[in-house]
């Protein structure tokens, strides 16, 4: 059977068979999407690079040593991994910045997906990427964690109040508090978004 049509379990049991091609397919299936989270997150390159790497090698010897056992998940527990290395480099590097909650009510937010689309498209989706991303940096740490796993590294809220250890209503307010809080910012800067509801 082609590798390309193989499920995630079904490529960790060919590679723990000694077929070292299925790694390479489930590598090309996740590395995208979690260098795109990895990278806006931490703004560097190079640092989303080694990130991303030290993310396979982290998954690949868990895997070797029998710890992972979440077959239908493989995706979501790369971007925990990925998001706990994130979360240490931003430790060491101590910079976060914040500013405070209002009491808002509107939950909304939106940002583009990648898809095939025009270069007018594609320029239009990295101008607004750029500055939403520069917005989010202004958001409390826990409120900009929430929106960057679910709207960058697309997780479930289930997922997410797994990857940072809380409730899924803990992550459903601070991604409540997270998009009044850009939709303030937003205002302020007088920036032309289309926003919708989540």
């Amino acid at each position: 059977m082609d590798n390309l049509k193989l499920s995630d379990q079904e490529l960790l049991s060919d590679f723990l068979s000694g077929n070292n091609s299925a790694l390479e397919v489930l590598y090309k299936r996740y590395e995208r999407k979690l260098y795109t989270y990895i990278f806006l997150m931490v703004r560097k390159a190079q640092i989303a690079e080694d990130l991303l790497q030290e993310t396979f090698i982290k998954a690949i010897k868990s895997v070797k040593e029998g710890k992972y056992s979440d077959s239908n998940r493989f995706g979501s527990w790369l971007m925990r991994i990925a998001h706990n290395l994130v979360i240490d480099q931003f430790r060491h590097k101590k910079q976060y910045r914040e500013i405070s909650n209002d009491d808002y009510d509107l939950d909304i937010f939106s940002t583009p997906r990648f898809s095939d689309a025009t270069i007018e498209q594609k320029m239009v989706y990295e101008r607004v990427l750029f500055e939403v991303r520069t917005l989010i940096d202004y958001l409390p740490e826990e409120q900009r964690e929430v929106v960057m796993l679910r709207y960058y590294g697309d997780l479930s809220f289930k997922e997410i109040a797994e990857a940072t250890n809380v409730s899924i209503n803990t992550a459903l307010g601070r991604m409540r508090y997270a998009l009044i809080n850009l939709r303030k910012m937003v205002k302020e800067r007088n920036l032309n978004f289309e926003f919708e509801k989540v």
